[in-house]
């Protein structure tokens, strides 16, 4: 990623001080073909951000170039006059209350955030919030303590030359934290036309993709022209300073990933998984039915809302059937009954959570096929076998880390036809995405199990038939909704 840093003078900073190219507001404006090829995220220091300044005309402008920039013009408006962000208020008044025991007593009557990062850690909640409410790289808070409670007087952005020696110093240190990333390479590389973010977490204990299998993938998007950088649930904040979002951990939609899918679709960025997905894929009473609906094969299946529909559910289906909760992943929730009773006991305590669950007839196979789907296109395809002497494909009942079975990969073209067709109707049913369908072959035919919204992707394992192919397509996937909308 190429940062290029704004200020108002070029003395405003010391050039040394950061490793991002420093220039003045008056050369970027007057020489439009600064940066011609290349999309750099525009951080603007102008010490002046009045309407029709150089300060604003600078993320003006940076906008029709097709360059990032904070603070846009819109965070300008927004805070020139308090009327026009007093809607933000309430939220942020309620976050800085909640700091007043941790900063141990009363306010300040004033408070620098840099990037999102408070004077200390007791402000960071308060801090995060607030850049992601105004993305600015300094803002001042004037606070009016009551006692019992705390309000904001005035948000305002803080100006270089305003700053003391000891907040220059925190600011500096917060501009590295911002502009840092994890998977830099030590050696020169070309400029970049766009950079994705992926959504991570290191701790995730059964994630959709590998540190080492995205690492893999920034190299071949680098040949692209892309770079891939990791971000965490802690920076939705700067979410809005990439192109395109592609969500790594295991989706929900009452987690941050929805809430950053969401936030990637308002700031019209491709991403994967988009949150119409996720609400349609993690829902396994909807998918039954917009399956069925569309003439997609899948198990006969039953819809359980109350005790009273388990004897007939049992009598359609026959021992042993399956059981499952709506929301579940990685074979989480799906339970298998062998008897009336086994039933019962299952459906009575899941029906506590949940008002609907769905019953499937039993059909034991030795693997489940896995074809990824990618903007309604067969990606590749796999067999998962089944867990040690377990009927699914991922164990949960042993002690200790989950069980897992082997995964057997075939190109495309291997794959038997009629498991491909059937798993790309499925897919396109859902949506233009990345997908995962689970299907079982059997001597009756092929039956869709599920359609994953964020389906396992590593290497050396999905990708093994199609190879390279696989990521190229991935990357390309992003790059022709760019090109498409003009981001």
């Amino acid at each position: 990623m190429t940062w290029v840093i704004l200020t108002g003078r070029q003395s405003d900073i010391d050039p040394y001080a950061s490793p991002h190219k420093i220039i003045t507001t008056r050369d970027y404006l007057t020489h439009p073909s600064l940066f011609r090829g290349v999309r750099p995220k525009i951080i603007n220091l102008s010490n002046n951000v009045g309407y029709q300044s150089r300060g604003y005309y600078a993320s003006l402008l940076a906008g029709s170039r097709g360059h990032k920039v904070i603070p846009t013009v819109e965070t300008m408006i927004d805070l020139s006059e308090k009327k026009l962000y007093e809607h933000a208020l309430p939220e942020l008044e309620v976050a800085l209350n909640r700091c007043r025991k941790d900063i141990g007593g009363e306010f300040p009557s004033r408070v620098a955030v840099f990037f999102g990062i408070g004077p200390s850690k007791a402000w960071n909640g308060f801090a995060r919030l607030l850049f992601d409410w105004f993305r600015a790289p300094a803002l001042e808070v004037s606070i009016k303590d009551g006692g019992e409670w705390a309000s904001i007087r005035k948000i305002g952005f803080l100006p270089l030359a305003r700053m003391s020696d000891e907040e220059e110093k925190a600011f500096l240190e917060s501009l590295e934290r911002y502009t840092s990333r994890e998977w830099r390479d030590s050696k020169e590389r070309t400029p970049a036309r766009y950079t994705f973010a992926t959504l991570i977490n290191p701790q995730e204990e059964l994630s959709p993709s590998s540190i080492s299998s995205l690492k893999y993938w920034a190299r071949i998007a680098e040949k692209m022209g892309v770079e891939v950088e990791p971000i965490t649930r802690k920076d939705l904040a700067k979410l809005a300073n990439y192109d395109a979002l592609f969500i790594r951990e295991t989706t929900s939609i009452s987690n941050h990933t929805y809430r950053f899918a969401r936030r990637a679709q308002q700031e019209g960025m491709p991403v994967i998984d988009d949150p119409l997905s996720m609400i349609r894929c993690t829902n396994k009473v909807y998918l039954n039915e917009l399956m069925t609906f569309n003439k997609v094969p899948v198990p006969p299946t039953v819809t359980i809302a109350g005790i009273a529909d388990l004897e007939p559910a049992a009598q359609a289906l026959g021992f042993p059937l399956v059981l499952k909760i709506p929301d579940s992943a990685f074979s989480r929730g799906v339970k298998k009954a062998s008897n009336l009773e086994e039933l019962k006991a299952l459906a009575t305590a899941w029906l506590e959570d949940s008002d609907l669950i769905i019953a499937q007839k039993y059909i034991p196979t030795q693997f489940d096929w896995r074809v990824g789907v990618l903007g309604g296109e067969p990606l590749f395809a796999v067999q998962y076998l089944m867990a040690k002497k377990h009927w699914q494909i991922v164990n949960h009942d042993r002690g200790g880390k989950p069980d897992q079975g082997g995964v057997k990969a075939f190109t495309l073209k291997e794959t038997p036809k009629i498991v491909i067709d059937t798993a790309v109707k499925a897919a396109r049913c859902i949506g233009d995405g990345l997908y995962g369908v689970d299907l079982k072959e059997t001597a009756d035919g092929v039956y869709v199990i599920e359609v994953n919204d964020n389906p396992d992707l590593d290497h050396g394992y999905e990708d093994s038939g199609e190879k390279d192919e696989v990521w190229v397509k991935l990357t390309q996937w992003f790059l022709d909704r760019l090109e498409r909308t003009g981001r």
